[in-house]
């Protein structure tokens, strides 16, 4: 599977910018969403190649709405990365135990980011 379009989800502004601006420069197509409910919403609208998590967000966190996007089968194969600043190796484990792809820490490293995502495609 080849990514594509690429969905944003992180209740930082700054991070959504940065975020949009280096996949965009890479030839992605952005989407961004600053909550788990506005990403179930995006989510419907149009199925993304790849999600990008953050963890810490107000209501559902990335890892509850990792679980639960993984367990609705029209989602099920859309593979999620989570991008966070909870950098301790048992968040790590727990973010791969919920079933994402990869695990990344902020600040982003991009040349880091971008190898991941050559790797799911």
């Amino acid at each position: 599977m080849t990514i594509h379009n690429v969905l944003v989800v992180d209740d930082s502004k700054t991070e959504l910018m940065f975020l949009t601006d280096l996949l965009s420069g890479n030839g992605l197509s952005v989407r961004t969403a600053e909550s788990g409910d506005e990403a179930l919403k995006s989510l419907a609208d149009a199925k993304p190649d790849l999600i990008l998590m953050d963890v810490v967000m107000p209501g559902q966190n990335g890892f509850q709405l990792t679980r639960s996007i993984l367990r609705t089968p029209a989602y099920a194969n859309i593979p999620i990365i989570i991008c966070t600043s909870k950098s301790l190796e048992t968040d790590r484990v727990w973010g791969l135990r919920q079933g994402a792809k990869d695990y990344i820490t902020k600040p982003v490293n991009p040349q880091e980011l971008m190898e991941k995502i050559r790797a799911l495609g």
